[in-house]
C-alpha cells in the first residue's frame, strides 16, 4: 500500500486505508515489489529492480530532513501513478484528468 495521506515527523508515512505507518524501508520494499512486477511485464525485470535500488542508494546517506521528505514523496507519488495506471488498464477507466 501506497502514502495516500502523508508522512509522520517519524519518517513514517500514514496510509488512507489502514492508518498503518510506514517507515523507509517498507516504502523501499514496495517499490521493489512494483518495479519486479512492472519488469516482469516488459521482460527487462532487473533492469527496473537495479534502477530503484540505484535511486535508495545514491541517497542512503542523505541527512537533511527536507531532501529526505521530498525523496520519500516522490517515490510514494510514484508508486500511486503505477497502482493507477495499472487500474486504468484493467478496468479501462481513466481515473486522472490532464489538463
Amino acid at each position: 500500500m501506497t502514502c495516500l495521506i502523508g508522512w509522520t515527523t517519524d519518517d513514517e508515512c500514514i496510509c488512507k486505508n489502514t492508518e498503518k505507518k510506514k517507515t523507509h524501508l517498507e516504502l523501499y520494499r514496495e517499490c521493489l515489489r512494483r518495479a519486479k512486477y512492472v519488469g516482469s511485464r516488459q521482460h527487462n525485470t532487473e533492469l527496473v529492480v537495479d534502477m530503484v535500488r540505484q535511486q535508495f542508494r545514491k541517497h542512503m546517506h542523505e541527512t537533511n530532513p527536507d531532501k529526505i521528505q521530498k525523496l520519500k514523496d516522490d517515490a510514494a507519488r510514484g508508486l500511486i501513478n503505477h497502482i493507477l495506471y495499472e487500474s486504468e488498464k484493467m478496468s479501462g477507466r481513466k481515473f486522472s484528468q490532464n489538463s
